[in-house]
């Protein structure tokens, strides 16, 4: 059987993978994301297109290196107000945009892509939406007292499998695409191409 490779060292999307009883490698994808970004920003593109155009990059550089394994990239992109946000570098910021998107509905679109040989094969994305539920300012500081640096870890400035859940109202969407790997779609796919039991 192909080795299978997951293009990142993100312990949620490992985890993920993990679970559902598969065995691969996790090689970190050597690929200048903002440096990809910007010409797609400049030209407007659509937040979950950017998203699907990172994974792609991070597939296929993983790919190019180790031929003949199935590689999986994947990112994760916020959108809120038609802006596409990253992640906090203080805590300061962190609680700034909470509190930004606190009592809103924010975005999150997960891409997810499989390239071998340094060509994608398959790709998909979904999308999220996220609404915060209007807390307090003083349970906000309780929140990241908690947390600390984990805040940092995620464009949103919360894990939702944590205590990041307790921020939230209503989601509508799937739960591994908030975890940034669109699970469901990628097995059904890994199936296709026998690197699973049907």
């Amino acid at each position: 059987m192909q080795s299978l490779i997951l293009a990142s060292t993100s312990a949620i999307r490992a985890t993920l993978l993990s679970n559902a009883g598969l065995e691969f490698d996790a090689i970190p994808a050597d690929v200048d994301e903002r440096a990809i970004e910007e010409p797609l920003l400049e030209a407007d593109f659509m937040p979950e297109d950017i998203a699907s155009v990172l994974a792609e990059a991070k597939a296929i550089d993983v790919s190019e290196r180790f031929p003949g394994a199935l590689v999986i990239g994947a990112d994760q992109i916020l959108a809120f107000q038609g802006r596409r946000w990253v992640k906090a570098e203080s805590m300061d910021e962190a609680r700034s945009n909470l509190l930004t998107l606190r009592g809103q509905t924010h975005e999150l679109h997960a891409a997810v892509v499989c390239a071998r040989d340094g060509a994608a094969i398959w790709r998909h994305v979904s999308t999220a939406n996220l609404t915060m539920r209007a807390f307090s300012p003083e349970f906000l500081g309780r929140y990241l007292a908690s947390v600390g640096d984990k805040a940092l870890a995620s464009v949103g400035g919360y894990q939702l499998e944590g205590q990041g859940v307790q921020l939230f109202e209503r989601i509508d969407g799937d739960y591994f695409t908030i975890l940034g790997l669109p699970l469901l779609p990628l097995l059904a796919y890994l199936r296709s191409e026998t690197m699973i039991d049907d």
